[in-house]
């Protein structure tokens, strides 16, 4: 008897269900966070009569904080049915994280480009910036460069070891309007005087 005993166990580990494999498209904030997602999956179910029918189910999905892109959440025995009492398969869910288009991601670092003013670029100055882990109070190092990255050390995706967060500075000329109109081009022209002696690299 334990020899079939034991033929069993091998014939149900033989008869194991398919594994799945499927893709999930979670927020950058539920990266930071952790976070519950549901997923409806269309699943392959073996029939009592050993054909296979497709059956809707939505799964209740525990997102881990600090998972990075393209990383595995792996739901032991949600994958197809098992063949004459085998195990399940398992269902492999690739994580795909959303983001804004002024965020890049690089592994558990994040680039996040942040519109500077030219005087606040030339000047410094302590600003308040939205970003994944946060609103932060950051500060402009004075003659800074568009494109010059300020990296906040620990504040990337809080992975195992955790990324940094680079901002990206790019400085933008504010709208003109109707009512600002006179005394901006008036700023230009007192900016224009200051720098009659510089030459700009073209």
């Amino acid at each position: 008897s334990g020899f079939e005993q034991f033929g069993g166990g091998f014939g149900a580990q033989d008869n194991k269900g398919q594994d799945q494999h499927a893709e999930i498209a979670v927020d950058l904030a539920s990266v930071y966070s952790g976070d519950d997602y549901s997923i409806k999956l269309n699943v392959p179910v073996r029939q009592p009569d050993g054909s296979v029918d497709y059956e809707n189910k939505t799964l209740k999905i525990k997102i881990p904080k600090g998972i990075t892109d393209g990383k595995q959440i792996r739901l032991a025995g949600q994958g197809s049915a098992g063949i004459g009492g085998g195990k399940n398969g398992d269902l492999f869910l690739k994580v795909k994280i959303r983001h804004d288009p002024n965020i890049r991601i690089e592994g558990a670092d994040v680039y996040q480009t942040v519109n500077i003013a030219p005087w606040e670029a030339a000047l410094g100055g302590k600003i308040n910036v939205s970003t994944p882990a946060g609103t932060l109070g950051v500060t402009i190092p004075k003659n800074s460069k568009s494109g010059s990255n300020l990296r906040l050390k620990g504040k990337g995706i809080p992975a195992k070891q955790a990324g940094d967060l680079y901002l990206t500075l790019n400085i933008v000329n504010p709208d003109i309007t109707d009512s600002n109109r006179e005394a901006v081009t008036k700023a230009y022209e007192q900016l224009k005087q200051a720098f009659a002696d510089t030459s700009i690299n073209r």
